[in-house]
């Protein structure tokens, strides 16, 4: 199948390579032609002029465009765009953490200008070329049925699934991403502690290791947790400097809305709000983790 990709940052270069490693036609476009040129160079087609862009898409049958760029004003402005200038009937997708209520309105807007929306949560980081992604869609079903083939190869074995009308992928994918705070809360709480204890001076490697082979805490971010131990034990080279990106906020908020008790994602919230203010060693837990699953930048001492 063909797919264009627009943004080729941390997570769309990626994507595209492995959708080219599967064998689907890519089309790419980005500013900078330095990115273009990855892709191109392991047998995608690129561009860095939005309307040669397009005008290669409107040349397929059913134009299928998949936008990962950063939520916000840049998404909206693209999406719309591409609703006034590709061909009725194209499946235009937006890959990216937007906030599920701009999607609803975006959806409604596709819809009068002819297009078929998808809003699709991709979640994995920087190692889902390796290991596939975990995609939550929600949208036009037709369309998500017409690019399944796309969203099996790009995923994790039964990583993929149809969540339900427009918005509920990218809801689904903001909870997700409030569960992901509590969790990294814990593990970077738990970690303080037992640096903390002096009397047994703590291999924090050689702990992280044993737990990722049959407790009922291992993970994935605990895998990454050993990771980061290996190379800088006692996270001598970060900050303890925590930024949040939006969907935990997000999701606190509709705890609020709804009339649901949510303290651990909210209170995780909260200390990361903390961290901007005083250092501890769970924030650098917390900083080094973002960074090695979503490679998220970090404040370097």
């Amino acid at each position: 199948m063909h797919i264009g990709i627009i943004g080729l940052g941390k997570m769309g270069g990626k994507i595209a390579l492995r959708l080219l490693k599967y064998g689907h036609e890519v089309i790419v476009y980005n500013r900078h032609q330095d990115k273009v040129d990855v892709v191109v160079k392991e047998g995608g087609i690129g561009f860095s002029d939005m309307e040669k862009f397009i005008e290669k898409m409107n040349s397929y049958e059913t134009p299928t465009v998949w936008v990962m760029v950063p939520s916000g004003e840049v998404t909206n402005n693209i999406l719309i765009d591409l609703g006034d200038k590709l061909k009725k009937n194209s499946i235009i997708i937006d890959g990216g953490n937007s906030n599920y209520k701009d999607t609803i309105k975006t959806g409604i807007i596709l819809k009068k200008s002819e297009k078929k929306f998808l809003d699709i949560g991709t979640s994995g980081g920087l190692w889902g070329y390796e290991n596939g992604y975990c995609l939550m869609a929600g949208g036009n079903k037709e369309s998500y049925d017409h690019i399944e083939p796309i969203l099996k190869d790009l995923a994790a074995p039964s990583g993929y699934q149809y969540m339900g009308k427009s918005g509920s992928g990218h809801f689904v994918k903001m909870v997700h991403n409030g569960i992901e705070y509590g969790m990294m809360q814990a593990y970077a709480e738990g970690f303080e502690i037992l640096k903390a204890k002096d009397e047994f001076n703590l291999d924090l490697d050689k702990v992280t290791n044993v737990w990722r082979h049959g407790s009922i805490i291992e993970s994935f971010l605990l895998d990454l947790t050993e990771d980061m131990f290996k190379e800088d034990p006692d996270l001598s080279k970060v900050r303890g400097w925590v930024e949040d990106s939006g969907e935990g906020r997000w999701t606190v908020l509709e705890a609020l809305e709804n009339n649901v008790s949510a303290p651990i994602i909210t209170l995780s919230l909260m200390q990361r709000f903390r961290s901007r203010k005083e250092e501890t060693f769970t924030d650098k837990v917390l900083a080094s983790l973002r960074n090695e699953f979503g490679g998220h930048a970090i404040k370097k001492k």
